[in-house]
């Protein structure tokens, strides 16, 4: 397996392709659409929690919480893991999808 590029340009065709041979190689290819996406949430979840743990906030005090990069990282892995399960283009779904919010009226809430 190649390393993933060692740039801050690493194209989301790159994490994709890099995504999937690194399954390949550990033998995650068996995982099915339903077992990543729901490992997918377990990964959000950690994400809050490494952020609960930055801002000092209180969280359980046996929990196993790792960076918020290596939580996001996690998150990204099974994000492209998804998307070749269902043979997704990221770079293509995220053009398209910004395409359609172009045309939205965003509002910002404003606290009373």
């Amino acid at each position: 397996m190649q390393p993933l590029p060692n740039t801050h340009s690493t194209s989301l065709e790159e994490l994709q392709r890099y995504v999937a041979e690194m399954e390949q190689e550990r033998g995650f290819t068996h995982s099915s659409i339903v077992d990543q996406c729901l490992k997918l949430a377990e990964e959000t979840g950690e994400v809050c929690k490494a952020v609960r743990k930055q801002a000092a906030m209180s969280i359980d005090p046996t929990s196993q919480i790792g960076t918020v990069a290596h939580e996001l990282a996690d998150v990204l892995i099974y994000v492209a893991a998804i998307a070749n399960r269902a043979g997704v283009d990221l770079a293509e779904a995220l053009r398209a999808k910004e395409r359609i919010n172009e045309t939205r009226v965003w509002t910002t809430a404003v606290n009373s």
